[in-house]
């Protein structure tokens, strides 16, 4: 059992930065795949980044290429979500998952864990 607590959201200005932080309780974190999605206010949930176990490997949904960054520490149970350059449109609760397998992955259905989310606004 894996129980996920998001932080970090809040309210910022169009080109501004947040970083996210999930902390992860449980033991075996580190054999988890970890991802970050959002659900913007009328659409569905939609797949942002993810990292691998080692954090080695990573994937980015192309909306987010060169804005975010996910990460990990191991040590501290932990993965990050850097989001820079904000958008109007980044406006979303993120969630946080855990997947129990070592490569990342971008479909929400492989998913094992989820976080009750983190509300990110961007005022423009």
């Amino acid at each position: 059992q894996v129980h996920l607590v998001e932080s970090g959201g809040g309210l910022v200005q169009a080109g501004g930065s947040l970083r996210l932080s999930c902390a992860a309780s449980g033991r075996t974190f580190s054999s988890y795949a970890m991802g970050w999605f959002r659900r913007a206010p009328g659409k569905e949930r939609e797949f942002v980044a993810a990292l691998s176990w080692s954090g080695d490997s990573t994937y980015y949904a192309d909306s987010v290429k060169g804005r975010f960054t996910i990460s990990r520490d191991n040590a501290k149970n932990t993965v990050y979500l850097q989001v820079n350059s904000l958008k109007p449109e980044d406006t979303a609760v993120y969630y946080c998952a855990a997947a129990r397998r070592l490569s990342p992955v971008r479909v929400s259905g492989l998913y094992d864990y989820w976080g009750q989310g983190t509300q990110v606004t961007v005022s423009s």
